[in-house]
């Protein structure tokens, strides 16, 4: 995902299967942290218990990092929102140990 393009994709073997589609990062003091990570866990309707809110197909790459629905006007705590289509296809798609790439 490229942060500052706000545009997030997915690749198999090095082709573009889906987007680019518009995502938000973490906004200023709460930045979406850089570099090459692994899809840690999914869970299809995570609850946040520190910010009480909805995070629906949640796929963490980082603890307490995810790409989840969320708004695409309003900057999260870190993790990248998505709309309701990306972050279903973002969840069916991405497996355990599959590489997120964060570029700024």
């Amino acid at each position: 995902m490229d942060l500052s393009a706000l545009k997030t994709w997915l690749l198999q073997d090095g082709k573009v299967i889906y987007g680019p589609v518009k995502q938000l990062p973490g906004k200023k003091g709460h930045a979406t942290p850089t570099g090459v990570f692994h899809v840690s866990a999914k869970v299809k309707n995570y609850h946040s218990k520190a910010f009480d809110a909805p995070m629906p197909n949640s796929v963490f790459f980082l603890p307490g990092i995810a790409f989840h629905t969320g708004s695409l006007s309003v900057y999260s705590h870190g993790c990248i929102h998505l709309s309701a289509a990306a972050s279903q296809k973002y969840f069916t798609t991405l497996q355990n140990g599959d590489v997120v790439q964060v570029v700024a």
